[in-house]
């Protein structure tokens, strides 16, 4: 069973809008998931970026979020349904 986080504001891979940043509007990409495991209690998301902040001189594991005890019965979540409780930059603004 493989469990997949998707989202429509951007591709696999590829750069997070700016809307999605603290340069921009700093709001929450929407996200889908499937493949959640019968009898699942709840689900976690740990969003970090080891090569923050220059990926030539890592100094950190940069924690853009962590979210938790998101329901396993949802599919989607989307400001404000995503609740942030932690971020390396001390904002919680999603």
């Amino acid at each position: 069973m493989t469990l997949t986080l998707t989202s429509q504001a951007f591709r696999q891979n590829g750069e997070i809008p700016v809307q999605h940043t603290c340069q921009g509007a700093d709001v929450s990409p929407p996200l889908e998931w499937s493949g959640v495991p019968a009898n699942t209690k709840s689900l976690a998301l740990i969003v970090d970026d080891p090569d923050a902040p220059d990926p030539a001189a890592p100094k950190i594991t940069w924690v853009h979020w962590v979210l938790y005890n998101i329901p396993p019965t949802a599919t989607r979540g989307s400001r404000p349904f995503l609740r942030t409780i932690w971020r390396s930059d001390s904002e919680s603004t999603y």
